[in-house]
Order: C-alpha cells, then structure tokens, then sequence
C-alpha cells in the first residue's frame, strides 16, 4: 500500500511494468507518493480545475493529482511502455484521468481540457524548457492555463527567476517575469530520482498575470530579448544593430545606454526599447 491511495507502491509497478528510465527520454523517476502528493499541492487547490501533465512516466506525480482532488487530469505520454501502468490508474480514479500517447510538443490538448486548466509536470529534461517558452508565447494572453507548476533542473530554474545584473540572468527570465509571477516552491536533491540526476531539481510555480506588467509587442520583445542575450558580452550596440536601423538612438529614446550590456537591463528597461522600435 502507498500512502495516497490504494495503488502499488512505484517500485513495484516499475518492477511489474519494467519500466526501467530512459536517458535518451530524459526519464528520471519520482517515486516517492508523499513527495508528488507534496508538489502537487504546490499548483493550489485543485478540485475545481482540469490539470494537463507532460511526461507521467509511471504516474508518480499523476496519482499525486488525482489524490489531491484534480478534477480531471490529462497526460502525455511518449513513452509506450508507460501506458499499462497508466491504465492502471486510470481504472483507480473511474472517468478522472485521460491519456493520451505522443509527443507534447506535436500535440493540442486543448480540445480535450475544460478551463481552468492548470498545468503541472515534472518534465522531461530534453524538451522541458522549448515546452516552457511555448506555453509563456502563446498568439493570445491570457493562456489557457492559471498556473504552471513545473519541474525542471535547478540551473533552469534559477533562470527563470533570475534577476538583472547575475549570470543566470537571460532570455527565460525575460519570458517569465513579463506575463508571470515566478518562484521557486521546492528543491530537490538528486537521491530523490531514479535513476538520480547528475544536477539538483526545483519546482518553480508561475501563475499568469491578467496583462503582461509593461506594455510590449510580443514579437519584438522575443527577437530583440534573444538578440541582446545570444551576445551577452558585447555592448548592446554591437549585439543589437542587426535587430533595427540607427539602434543607438533607439537605446537612447528608450532610457538606455549604448554601452550597456543585456544583463544591466531590467525587464522595464527592454518592454520600453520594444516600444521605440515597434513605434519606429
């Protein structure tokens, strides 16, 4: 017995299943029911609310959902191997969870969720962070989900919430801090897995904001944010003079330094250089 419902523990059901983790699906297991319970308290209270998980596995975290009152959960699952145990769950909580096998970067799950939709994973570390900057560009804000309750490595993490002036500092924080309110809600040490990570895990939970906190073009901001960072050691004038013509009195209209570099500036800063080149 485990201690969230009456399943298998998941050492059995990975012995019953040989679901053996695979590192070319950046597969590593949480088997631990009380500590997916725990993560899956972290996305608030879902008893009202359609929960959408990538990368269940052998449904650690997905039972942990389920056992604390999601509503429905949707899982995707490349993994094969993974669908019988999957199934199991799915007959312990009749009509709850849906699964569907594939790939979550190729799939549309929205016709199958019902707002609110909230989203919460322990990702795959190959497609985690293209994942992540997916569900923060959408064409329309605000998303379809509240919340993202997500786990990725904890460098990843540390970039998500970084601020100016530090090296972890970039492209994701950007992303993150413009339409999100970002922090870190657990660590996690390598034993936790299996097989363990080389590196320390976190879970970082974003919830959308109604409006993004600096009026911007989303499609301005992306490719000058992106330019500023792929050059993080040049001058801004060096790294951004493809991205506009005359970029230093853009830099200027803007509040900026011409000699400054990406780290130095605040979100407030490059939403505002954003305005002057759309304007422009």
């Amino acid at each position: 017995m485990s201690a969230i419902d009456s399943l298998p523990p998941l050492r059995d059901v990975i012995r019953t299943h040989d679901l053996q983790a695979r590192k070319s699906m950046g597969q590593n297991f949480l088997l631990d029911l009380n500590l997916t319970a725990k993560i899956a308290r972290q996305a608030g209270d879902l008893s009202g609310c359609d929960v959408l998980e990538v990368g269940p596995g052998p449904g650690g975290l997905t039972r942990g959902l389920l056992a604390e009152g999601a509503r429905k959960v949707l899982a995707i699952e490349k993994d094969a191997r993974c669908l019988p145990a999957l199934a199991d769950i799915s007959a312990a909580y009749p009509g709850r969870l849906t699964v569907v096998e594939g790939d979550a970067l190729a799939i549309d799950p929205l016709t199958q969720l019902n707002a609110p939709v909230r989203v919460v994973a322990n990702l795959p570390y190959n497609v985690g962070t293209e994942l992540l900057v997916r569900w923060l560009t959408p064409a329309v804000w605000p998303p379809f989900w509240e919340s993202l309750t997500l786990m990725f490595q904890r460098e990843v993490a540390e970039r998500i919430v970084a601020r100016p002036g530090s090296k972890a500092y970039g492209r994701l924080s950007i992303l993150a801090q413009w339409r999100t309110e970002a922090r870190i809600v657990m660590q996690l040490p390598p034993e936790a897995f299996t097989p363990p990570p080389k590196v320390a895990s976190s879970v970082v939970h974003l919830t959308a904001l109604p409006e993004p906190r600096y009026p911007a073009d989303p499609q301005v901001l992306s490719k000058l944010v992106a330019a500023a960072f792929n050059q993080r050691r040049k001058m801004l004038r060096s790294a951004l003079k493809g991205v506009a013509p005359d970029i230093e009195g853009a830099l200027r209209m803007a509040g900026l330094h011409a000699t400054d570099r990406a780290e130095q500036i605040s979100l407030e800063g490059f939403c505002a250089l954003a305005r002057v080149i759309a304007e422009r």
